[in-house]
């Protein structure tokens, strides 16, 4: 594509949602713009930024901002954050929110929603009881398309062979047709709304545990840091925010601090290590104790006579 139509598809997607689209991606907006454009049942890209420039704020510019947008997912993707989630973070933030029964989890990334139907799952599996309290998972995108893809709860077979268990898979979903779709039961609590990260996050309740992985290496430093600002503010006391293998909070924001849980980096605020409560901790050879409705069920040993 030559350098104004580039020039003006890098500008308006940065403008809107700080995406940055540097000298060589040409190819990249190029190629997603020709999807889009057989979509809408235009010839070429040329004839695509025509009506671009006719149409400066119609409906045409938002599907240019979600063409750009990367919506790479899988269930269970990068499993150890999955593992740390298990073993530590929920049983610590499940031990501290325990006397009031309400947990709060946000994933701002949620894509198609493998994500947040993957943290539903292991719930449902290791912290059933968790399910019977005030329990509220939203799950934001700023891609329109993809959230309408994720409220359906339907995925096809190569997507749910990506990172998903079988045992899971027949437990949790019911075949339809040639497409899985995830039972009602966890479908359900899923609130999927449409959000800008750069917009205010007031819609947003104060949450235990954010999931913004593999979302910031799409911005440049201030952007970062504007976001990371904002997660802070609606992070709970004690909560942790989780990021992709490929981000860090360091020299961003020191206000976090990094806690390494075996395989798995996660940050929560400084010098909330103690102030959160005896749950905290950020060893992974010491695990918050779970309340009695969290743990195994032993069967009562059943009488036996005693020898005569």
């Amino acid at each position: 594509m030559n350098a104004a139509d580039f020039d003006y598809v890098r500008k308006y997607v940065r403008e809107q949602a700080a995406i940055v689209l540097e000298p060589g991606k040409e190819y990249l907006v190029e190629s997603r713009l020709l999807a889009l454009s057989r979509k809408e049942s235009l010839a070429s890209v040329d004839e695509l930024m025509v009506r671009l420039r006719a149409e400066p704020k119609g409906p045409l510019h938002r599907k240019i901002v979600d063409a750009m947008t990367t919506n790479e997912t899988s269930f269970f993707r990068d499993i150890h954050p999955f593992d740390a989630l298990r073993k530590w973070i929920l049983p610590e933030v499940i031990a501290r929110r325990a006397p009031e029964r309400k947990l709060t989890l946000w994933c701002g990334a949620a894509s198609t929603g493998q994500e947040p139907f993957s943290v539903l799952m292991l719930i449902a599996e290791h912290f059933p009881a968790l399910l019977s309290w005030d329990l509220r998972f939203i799950a934001t995108d700023l891609c329109t398309e993809v959230l309408a893809r994720a409220r359906t709860g339907r995925f096809s077979q190569l997507e749910v062979n990506r990172g998903l268990p079988a045992t899971l898979l027949v437990k949790h979903f019911s075949r339809q047709g040639v497409e899985w779709e995830v039972k009602p039961e966890l479908r359900r609590r899923v609130e999927f709304r449409e959000m800008n990260l750069l917009s205010e996050w007031s819609l947003l309740p104060p949450v235990d545990v954010i999931f913004l992985r593999n979302v910031l290496i799409y911005f440049d430093v201030e952007t970062k840091k504007a976001i990371l600002a904002k997660a802070r503010r609606v992070l709970r006391p004690g909560g942790y925010l989780l990021l992709g293998g490929a981000e860090t909070t360091i020299n961003v924001d020191d206000a976090f601090e990094r806690v390494a849980f075996d395989k798995t980096t996660c940050y929560r605020i400084k010098g909330e290590a103690n102030a959160a409560g005896p749950a905290a901790t950020s060893s992974t050879e010491s695990r918050p104790a779970l309340p009695k409705a969290f743990l195994p069920r032993v069967p009562a040993p059943s009488a036996v006579a005693a020898p005569s």
